[in-house]
C-alpha cells in the first residue's frame, strides 16, 4: 500500500486508488480486480482523480496514455 489512504471509489471501472508520493506512483485497482502502476504522476494529478465527479473519464482523460505504466503494485 501507498503512503496515502487508500481509497475506494465508486465508478463502474475503478474500484480503488492509492499513491505512493515518496515514488510518485499512483495504483489504481479495477472492477476485474487487477492493480496497475502508474509512475511519475504529480500529487496533483492523485488528488484531482480523488476528487473527480467521474473517476473513469478523469482515468481516460489525465492518466491512461499518459504515463509509464505496469500491471501489478
Amino acid at each position: 500500500m501507498g503512503a496515502e489512504v487508500l481509497v475506494q471509489v465508486e465508478s463502474e471501472a475503478i474500484l480503488e486508488i492509492d499513491y505512493d508520493p515518496a515514488n510518485a506512483t499512483l495504483y489504481v485497482r479495477f472492477t476485474d480486480g487487477d492493480w496497475y502502476s502508474y509512475f511519475d504522476v504529480p500529487k496533483r494529478i492523485h488528488r484531482a482523480f480523488v476528487a473527480a465527479d467521474s473517476h473513469g473519464r478523469f482515468f481516460h482523460d489525465h492518466v491512461r496514455d499518459c504515463y509509464r505504466y505496469r500491471k501489478g503494485r
